[in-house]
């Protein structure tokens, strides 16, 4: 069975942006975007909604030239990377891009079932569909020393707990790297 990773860029409060949409501090330093390709290198199938979606189509299919070697590998690697787009209001997706405007939940269910190797979920609203229905395999959360006091919650309001063991912690100069996995 596929494994499900949320992984995400998070202030120290738990927000993914802040009120305004905005994730300008989430800038990383070279040694964490490399650490974000090389992650990314393993991910076999990355699940996006809308808005995500809209934000990476925007920049990484048009990296510019002069742009460092490590945003031009991510652009690559985002560009030919399988991904599936949960949306109900798009009619169309690029860059190796699947359209699905089915049951998010039972569309996640079955990509699951259908083989092995790690699939990701960014967008905060399409994770927030799957965690209650305890979807995620692992969380990996990048805190970065920032509060925004409000924005986009990294994680829904929840009727039950989640449990979760701690498997690994990995500090960079922008971010520290906390890795969860259920239990």
């Amino acid at each position: 069975m596929r494994k499900l990773i949320y992984g995400f860029g998070v202030t120290l409060d738990g927000y993914i942006n802040d009120r305004d949409g905005n994730i300008d501090w989430t800038d990383p330093d070279e040694e964490l975007h490399q650490f974000h390709n090389d992650r990314y290198r393993d991910i076999d199938i990355s699940l996006h909604g809308r808005r995500l979606y809209e934000l990476m189509a925007d920049y990484w299919p048009h990296v510019p030239e002069d742009a460092s070697p490590i945003l031009r590998e991510f652009g690559a690697l985002w560009t030919a990377k399988p991904k599936f787009v949960f949306s109900r209001t798009l009619t169309e997706v690029q860059w190796n891009s699947t359209l699905v405007s089915a049951n998010a939940v039972e569309e996640v269910r079955r990509l699951k079932t259908e083989g092995d190797g790690v699939m990701e979920v960014g967008g905060a609203n399409l994770a927030a569909s799957l965690i209650p229905h305890g979807l995620i395999d692992e969380y990996q959360m990048f805190v970065s020393p920032v509060v925004l006091g409000g924005g986009t919650p990294m994680f829904p309001l929840l009727d039950k707990r989640i449990h979760l063991r701690l498997a690994e912690t990995r500090h960079f100069d922008t971010a520290v790297m906390h890795r969860y996995v259920t239990i």
